[in-house]
């Protein structure tokens, strides 16, 4: 049986713009469908939820290929970067599943 790989992708992002919790849902909604829709992500929202201006998500994809799990990675974590808000920080591993 084969190795599988699981990206794991946690980033801290910053609405400048935004002045109310209900306009920063907006925005990690959009994004987190995104994220599941390009990329078959998993998402979660896993800190800052009180806080109107910031929030974390921590995004999980699965791979066969080390290779593979790293270019998703790279590629959720550009879309996130060229999005209205900050992305201010992104964290990763990729986790071997034997």
């Amino acid at each position: 049986m084969g190795a599988g790989y699981v990206g794991i992708l946690s980033v801290e992002l910053h609405f400048a713009d935004v002045s109310s919790l209900k306009g920063k849902r907006k925005y990690v909604k959009s994004a987190k469908a995104q994220l599941q829709n390009r990329f078959g992500a998993s998402v979660a929202e896993v800190d800052h939820h009180d806080l109107w201006q910031r929030a974390r998500l921590t995004v999980s994809c699965v791979a066969r290929e080390y290779r593979e799990a790293e270019r998703l990675l790279d590629e959720a974590e550009r879309y996130l970067s060229g999005q209205d808000f900050e992305l201010v920080r992104a964290d990763r591993d990729v986790v071997t599943i034997d």
